[in-house]
């Protein structure tokens, strides 16, 4: 495993500040410093949506390298519980008695990933994808009038993609492994996501950023074109008659986004776009 500080940011210059107020940890009543990311200066250098909608910046000369994603959860330096920053704090009396009763096992599970992590000080890839692994977890416990399954996807794709870079970085760590689990846990949650809007046991409504990335928001044809997208990616290959029929539902769901497309001019294009295209690449596996 990496040791600890040898992926943190070597530019020597800030992309980040520390909040002057404590934030007190509604678990375990820890209080920390919340890290919360810089804007401007030329720190963040937007560069292609990737496939998975996920925003690749280019590494400036003043500052390296800047994931903006890794500083929208928070996690308890002291017990480890972790959501998305808006979330913090807005725990249900029940769900807290859950998360602490979880704590020792939260911090054992990451311990077999990761072997030592700060959440105290300036955060690297490796605390911040650890951050949306934690948080993923921790949803579970909530009720589902907060929406607690997209949150869980969104923090399953988030984490798939940390892994990625830290795959990128330190190619010998097998995290290219913890990628692809991560990922087709993010299919599930997509589709499970899809299935409760549609039934009405789990409902997005109050959701006001759907992502996935942080600077983006697609709303629910975010979620309709992932499920898609994660589906012919990481759906199961075992039964091909199963794969085709999965595929063939997914692929009318991604149909239907790009006819939406065109009737209305308020979806965004880049995004119709990418539906359009996906729609053709799926439509290739059934030649």
């Amino acid at each position: 495993m990496v040791s600890e500080g040898a992926e943190k940011g070597d530019s020597g210059k800030k992309v980040s500040f520390f909040e002057k107020n404590d934030t007190i940890c509604p678990i375990c009543a820890h209080t920390f410093k919340k890290e919360v990311l810089l804007s401007g200066g030329g720190r963040m250098i937007a560069g292609n949506l990737q496939q998975d909608l996920r925003r690749k910046y280019e590494p400036s000369k003043k500052f390296g390298e800047v994931f903006p994603y890794i500083y929208y959860v928070t996690t308890c330096p002291g017990c480890w519980y972790s959501a998305l920053s808006t979330d913090f704090t807005a725990l249900d009396p029940k769900v807290v008695v859950k998360i602490e009763a979880d704590t020792e096992n939260r911090k054992k599970d990451m311990g077999l990933i990761f072997d030592s992590l700060d959440f105290t000080g300036t955060r690297s890839m490796k605390e911040g994808t650890a951050s949306y692994y934690l948080a993923l977890n921790c949803y579970q416990y909530w009720p589902s009038a907060q929406s607690p399954t997209f949150k869980m996807a969104v923090c399953a794709l988030r984490s798939a993609w940390g892994f990625s870079e830290l795959h990128r970085k330190f190619p010998g760590e097998n995290y290219d492994y913890l990628e692809k689990i991560l990922y087709h846990k993010a299919r599930f949650l997509y589709q499970l996501v899809m299935e409760k809007e549609q039934s009405g046991q789990e409902s997005v409504g109050s959701i006001a950023h759907f992502g996935p990335d942080v600077d983006n928001n697609f709303g629910f044809d975010g979620v309709m074109y992932l499920a898609g997208f994660l589906e012919y990616k990481y759906g199961d290959h075992s039964n091909e008659q199963k794969r085709l029929s999965s595929l063939s539902a997914a692929r009318r769901a991604i149909a239907k986004l790009v006819g939406m497309g065109k009737s209305s001019k308020n979806k965004p294009s880049v995004l119709v776009e990418m539906a359009r295209d996906l729609h053709h690449e799926m439509g290739e596996e059934f030649e």
